[in-house]
């Protein structure tokens, strides 16, 4: 392929393999500033706790804890550059959380998490780690706690919901301390028995709400 370089005018060959070459290095760079990063790329480690309520899959990488979801039936615990990773220390950490939570225990610390999204459901998680052990709020409380951290006359409690939903690491960052504005047990992605026994663990009522939390 033949082309002329505006401004000297010079004539060029290029082969194929030099237009592959400069469309790679372009986006070699687009990547690097966008995850800014550069060509480092972070080891994902992984692991599996047996609780009360199932098998949870426990993800991080150095550093903190990406994920802790209840691993679905046929659930693949490592994906392709996964390790596994039952000796590293967050995940250490993570599984002495879990002990001292099903053991009925507030457990008194949060192990090193490394969350990553929209600044508006960073902003969601980050207030969700502020509901008490043993409480509840409504989304339509989180809602406007979400406003008022971000400066905004209002928002929809069904967008902080959607937030909440994509929320990977349950039960440290407790999604289910959220319930309907009826006290119903709705919205959990791990199912309502699942957030119900997390809520009898952590000593709630169940009968109303708490009230309006100072989130």
């Amino acid at each position: 392929m033949k082309y002329t370089c505006p401004p000297c005018s010079e004539r060029l060959t290029w082969s194929i393999r030099d237009i592959q070459g400069v469309i790679l290095a372009g986006l070699r760079k687009v990547m690097k500033v966008r995850c800014g990063t550069g060509n480092q790329r972070m080891t994902v480690y992984t692991g599996i706790y047996q609780s009360a309520a199932g098998e949870i899959l426990l993800s991080c990488d150095e550093e903190g804890l990406t994920g802790l979801e209840f691993r679905r039936e046929g659930g693949v615990l490592r994906g392709a550059g996964e390790r596994e990773g039952r000796k590293h220390p967050v995940l250490c950490e993570t599984r002495r959380w879990l002990d001292l939570y099903f053991s009925g225990k507030e457990p008194g610390f949060v192990p090193p998490l490394h969350m990553t999204g929209t600044p508006f459901r960073m902003q969601v998680w980050k207030l969700l780690l502020t509901i008490p052990y043993g409480k509840t709020t409504t989304y339509g409380e989180l809602a406007k706690a979400v406003a008022g951290e971000m400066g905004l006359a209002g928002m929809s409690p069904q967008a902080v919901g959607g937030a909440v939903g994509h929320n990977k690491i349950w039960l440290i960052v407790p999604c289910h301390r959220v319930i309907g504005a009826d006290g119903s047990l709705t919205g959990y992605a791990g199912g309502i028995d699942r957030k119900a026994l997390f809520l009898k663990l952590e000593g709630w009522n169940g009968g109303c709400l708490d009230g309006r939390i100072d989130l």
